[in-house]
């Protein structure tokens, strides 16, 4: 694996994480259920944008 796709991957491995702790530790006292569903809804938007970038020269 390049460094490049490493980085890709740990920052991936990141978003994935905060989308799992950030609702449970900072959202905690947030009633509403679209709190965590538009966190969730952010971050795979930004999983979608790197795997785009990590996967557009794949052929070259």
């Amino acid at each position: 694996m390049k460094s490049r796709e490493l980085k890709w991957a740990l920052a991936i491995l990141v978003i994935v994480l905060l989308g799992y702790f950030l609702p449970y530790t900072v959202l905690t006292n947030v009633q509403a259920w679209y709190g965590s569903f538009f966190l969730w809804t952010v971050l795979a938007v930004i999983i979608i944008v790197i795997n785009y970038f990590l996967s557009k020269n794949w052929g070259e």
